[in-house]
């Protein structure tokens, strides 16, 4: 449990939004806390995926990545190959 001090202007514009938003003042709150942690934690994120580089699996993904919109796949039988669109 948190407990604030915000401006008076604060506080009224905060349960003004809360009020037309339809929810609790406390809700907003949370809601504007738990974003706000987010953003700052994506701040880091950068240097983490440099850290922790992709492994074999996560890399294959890029190959299928690159297939484009201009690929889909088409079952045959048990196998599924990649084609162009509208060629079969």
């Amino acid at each position: 449990m948190l407990s604030f001090r915000v401006e008076a202007r604060e506080a009224e514009e905060a349960k003004r939004w809360a009020d037309t938003l339809g929810v609790d003042r406390s809700e907003l709150l949370r809601e504007a806390l738990r974003r706000h942690l987010d953003r700052l934690a994506s701040e880091t994120d950068a240097g983490r995926w440099n850290s922790l580089p992709l492994d074999e699996g996560e890399r294959s993904l890029a190959d299928i990545a690159d297939w484009g919109p201009g690929r889909r796949l088409v079952g045959l039988g048990n196998r599924c190959s990649a084609v162009r669109s509208g060629l079969r």
